[in-house]
């Protein structure tokens, strides 16, 4: 059985927290040639014949933006497109992040600005509905991962933001982002799981902003086959037990529709962002894993008890 690793504060003293930040600096970079290319790819993405007519939208709110003095939150029914498109975003600091994804809004984008998106429909999770496959299962019991929480914040978003082995990868992780989001992690809103093989090394996880009763995955990644998808159980084991009712996966992929995401529309969404998107439930701090992977294997998602 792979042993998870120490826990660590919820409060880092000054050395530590000067050590955190050098490491930020360390991690939180891209060299030139790094930025051509996710300039590139992102470009290329963008040029696609299924994407380019959305080019036309996003420059005529630029430039409204440009122009305008309002720079505030855009609503969500303002979206200009299918992609969901609302406004530029500006202002990343994380009240203002928090007060979007409370609102319906994310940032992203593959090319420059970063816009703020609202989609028409969102792939979610209630967690009666999560699906482990059995291949899945004989995985995370044979007790050769260890899935923890908040260990390793930092090499998780910067393992997201990589390039995947053996293909292209277009990101919207840049640097400003990682930054952003770690203030957000430092404010207890955003969290990540780890899964360590039993070598000790860093393989596969995750992170996502917790606002309320509601976790919004942002972006997931894997070194050996399944750890994603092991540690991502796990977190959702855990979300189920502290209270939480969704996980807003935002878009559609295989891999979250196979474990029981499903599409609902925007104002289904809004629905529960107004009722459990507040200050009231959740998981206040750092959090801390309370079941190993091999027991969470047996999870049952309709038998889901709720920690008092």
């Amino acid at each position: 059985m792979v042993r998870a690793m120490a826990s660590t504060s919820d409060r880092p003293g000054p050395l530590a927290r000067a050590a955190v930040l050098d490491r930020r600096g360390v991690l939180f970079r891209e060299t030139a040639l790094e930025t051509c290319e996710r300039v590139a790819l992102g470009a290329a993405w963008t040029l696609q014949p299924k994407r380019i007519a959305r080019l036309w939208p996003l420059a005529r709110l630029w430039v409204a933006d440009l122009t305008g003095s309002d720079r505030g939150l855009p609503q969500p029914e303002d979206a200009r497109d299918d992609s969901g498109l609302c406004g530029i975003a500006r202002d990343l600091s994380p009240p203002t992040l928090i007060a979007a994804y409370r609102r319906g809004l994310f940032p992203g984008g593959h090319t420059a600005p970063v816009k703020w998106l609202s989609p028409p429909a969102r792939c979610v999770l209630f967690f009666d509905e999560f699906h482990i496959a059995k291949r899945l299962r004989r995985v995370m019991r044979q007790g050769r991962y260890a899935v923890t929480f908040d260990r390793d914040f930092e090499r998780v978003i910067k393992a997201c933001a990589s390039r995947r082995e053996g293909r292209w990868h277009v990101t919207w992780i840049t640097p400003r982002i990682m930054r952003a989001y770690a203030g957000l992690h430092d404010a207890g809103h955003v969290h990540s799981f780890e899964v360590w093989n039993e070598a000790g090394a860093l393989v596969g996880g995750g992170y996502g902003v917790a606002f309320g009763r509601i976790f919004a995955t942002e972006s997931q990644f894997s070194h050996e086959p399944n750890t994603s998808k092991v540690g991502f159980s796990v977190l959702n084991w855990h979300l189920a037990r502290w209270g939480y009712v969704l996980n807003d996966g935002k878009n559609a992929t295989p891999t979250i529709v196979e474990m029981g995401f499903r599409m609902i529309p925007r104002i289904q969404l809004q629905l529960h962002l107004a009722l459990d998107g507040g200050d009231a439930g959740g998981r206040p701090g750092r959090w801390e894993v309370e079941a190993s992977a091999d027991v969470v294997a047996g999870w049952q998602p309709e038998q889901i008890h709720v920690a008092e």
